[in-house]
């Protein structure tokens, strides 16, 4: 029983001291919403310019529908990028810990991929691989594939040596070293790179549906860009950082059931 009173004590303290560090961050979104309706309902700025925060809910629940029929094509979008970049950038990080030459000729590969700009690839996917969802699942994968696989392969690499040598002494072999040693201290940096990753995937869908495309959020706000509808617009760009939100917090979920040890210790 009183194993279970402090685990229960534990779970609300914890919750309770999540609350009150979110306080900050929800009283400024709140202060920024109140300066912006006052600014609009003032008309210190035309409203065909800047609508007010009213007008942008109005437009969200107006075009609720449409929105939502648009918003599954880019999250399984931003998913199956997610997802494939995910297993290359593990298999990529692996292979080059294990190998080094493959490390030293691949990483400059993967740093020189990053300087080419995703705008300026997604015209030549969409010309080899056609409107559909293809070239922006492979635009998405492009972009999540290097945060996770460096944050991985720097976890790999650092490692306490004592702990490997502690093992090798011990007789294991490489698998074990990478099991019981390797994988699970790369984790913290793993899911720092994925939540990173999360993000990329949803604006590299939108930014690839920019450039061509017949559902998703990108077409969408293309449409109402040349309408000059801004308060759609801004509806739209709000719903785009609500979806990022809840697949961030969806992987830190993730995060809390692979490492519970590090929320006890953030409880203590």
């Amino acid at each position: 029983m009183n194993k279970t009173a402090e685990k229960l004590n534990r779970q609300t303290s914890g919750k309770s001291s999540g609350l009150i560090n979110n306080m900050p961050a929800i009283v400024a979104i709140l202060l920024i919403l109140i300066i912006w309706q006052a600014v609009c309902s003032f008309g210190i700025v035309p409203t065909y310019l800047l609508p007010s925060p009213a007008d942008v809910v109005r437009a969200m629940i107006g075009d609720a529908d449409l929105l939502a029929r648009h918003s599954v094509i880019t999250l399984q979008e931003a998913i199956y990028g997610l997802v494939i970049g995910v297993v290359l950038g593990i298999l990529t990080a692996t292979l080059m810990d294990m190998f080094d030459i493959l490390y030293r000729a691949s990483y400059p590969i993967l740093v020189i991929t990053q300087t080419i700009p995703t705008i300026a690839i997604a015209p030549l996917l969409i010309l080899w691989f056609g409107f559909e969802m293809t070239p922006k699942v492979i635009l998405i994968v492009l972009a999540t594939f290097f945060p996770l696989s460096v944050g991985l392969l720097d976890g790999f690499r650092s490692v306490d040596k004592d702990q490997i040598d502690l093992l090798r002494s011990m007789g294991a072999g490489r698998w074990k070293l990478f099991r019981y040693v390797k994988f699970p201290s790369a984790l913290p940096n793993f899911f720092s790179g994925l939540k990173i990753a999360t993000s990329y995937s949803v604006v590299t869908a939108v930014v690839s549906e920019w450039l061509g495309g017949f559902m998703g959020l990108g077409v969408y706000m293309t449409k109402v860009k040349k309408a000059y509808a801004f308060d759609k617009m801004f509806a739209v760009i709000i719903l785009i950082s609500l979806v990022s939100l809840i697949m961030i917090f969806a992987v830190s979920l993730i995060e809390k059931k692979c490492m519970p040890y590090r929320n006890a210790e953030k409880i203590r």
